[in-house]
């Protein structure tokens, strides 16, 4: 039976899954976007040319384009076909990884990492750097860009992470981070560990499809929108949002180890990749600071339980976030100068929590 109370909170959200460019590029706010109202000297990075200056091309709300499914037979399920492409730095992309690590798929679907510094001055498109001569070695492509157009020859809009690339064609297939995570716990049965938790489960579906809504437009979405900086009533507007939900969340995590009872589900992943960024980004970067993560005993310690467990901890990684959020990209530092915060110390994440006390093992 679904939980009335849940289900009247998320009648009260209007889900969209389009998202506005990233802030750390397109916000209004100089403190979000060094380059914000700037025009930017232009580069050229081997064959990449910067575009930062036409960047309005990649401006436009955006939802994900490419959908086909496992669950409906389109996709078949199959062992070493896909590739999971992502950035360590994006919390979008972060929710994918850390689910097919739980699951116990990272036999099955290989990982792909792109570098979360782009060439100087380039947006719209992640890159191979971080591999040997810049190509990632199983897709043969320099940029995720390659794999989009091999799926749509005419896309020309941002190429985004997560995206789930066929090895056998080169081409994305999906890149809905909303829908991944229930594609890969309903249709890969067969692979799925063991010991891994259920991350849908049929009796409480309903309740993790509304609790997700809620995370997503006034948690996951909401801190993105509060970066923009359109105008301080728009600021204003996301930033209620963000701080009412996360009381609500407090309040409901003193009851419970996870969000939805003792199980861990998919709706804690999603809450989770906001909190790992929440006050090494979204505090200090985009004034999302009436409290800090650590200020909240139950949503921190709740967020340390996770941590702990090595699908979520190993894909934590707050160098690369520290590197898109402040450090950008790889435009010289005499040409926009920028400063890496040395903190907060990471190290706090490993510090023992109080989950398995409160609620038992």
């Amino acid at each position: 039976m679904s939980d009335k109370n849940l289900k009247q909170e998320a009648s009260k959200i209007k889900v969209d899954d389009t998202l506005q460019a990233c802030p750390i590029d397109f916000s209004q706010s100089s403190v979000a976007n060094p380059r914000a109202h700037k025009k930017q000297k232009e580069y050229q990075n081997g064959k990449i040319k910067s575009n930062f200056n036409q960047r309005e091309k990649y401006a436009a709300y955006q939802g994900p384009e490419f959908k086909k499914k496992f669950t409906d037979g389109t996709l078949p399920v199959e062992k070493d076909r896909y590739r999971l492409v992502w950035s360590r730095h994006c919390p979008w992309a972060n929710r994918i990884a850390i689910a097919i690590d739980l699951l116990g798929l990272n036999d099955v679907i290989s990982k792909g990492v792109v570098d979360p510094l782009r060439p100087a001055g380039v947006v719209g498109d992640w890159f191979f750097t971080l591999d040997k001569d810049n190509v990632d070695p199983v897709l043969k492509i320099h940029s995720l860009g390659e794999a989009y157009r091999k799926a749509d020859p005419d896309y020309q809009k941002r190429a985004t992470v997560p995206a789930l690339v066929d090895i056998k064609t080169g081409k994305v297939v999906n890149n809905d981070y909303n829908e991944l995570v229930k594609e890969f716990s309903l249709a890969w049965k067969d692979y799925i560990a063991p010991d891994a938790p259920d991350l849908y489960p049929a009796a409480i579906r309903e309740d993790i499809d509304n609790l997700s809504n809620i995370i997503l437009m006034e948690i996951n979405y909401a801190v993105n929108e509060a970066g923009h900086g359109r105008s301080q009533a728009d600021y204003q507007k996301w930033y209620d949002i963000i701080f009412n939900r996360l009381d609500w969340l407090e309040e409901r995590l003193s009851k419970q180890r996870y969000l939805l009872g003792d199980k861990l589900t998919l709706v804690d992943i999603n809450l989770y990749v906001t909190l790992a960024r929440f006050d090494l980004v979204f505090y200090q970067k985009y004034y999302v600071n009436k409290k800090r993560l650590v200020d909240y005993p139950n949503l921190w310690n709740y967020a340390k339980d996770l941590y702990s467990i090595p699908a979520f901890g190993k894909n934590t990684n707050f160098t690369s976030m520290r590197q898109r959020f402040y450090e950008i990209d790889h435009t010289p530092q005499a040409d926009l100068p920028r400063i890496i915060p040395i903190g907060p110390d990471d190290s706090i994440w490993e510090e023992p929590n109080d989950r398995a006390e409160k609620f038992g093992k």
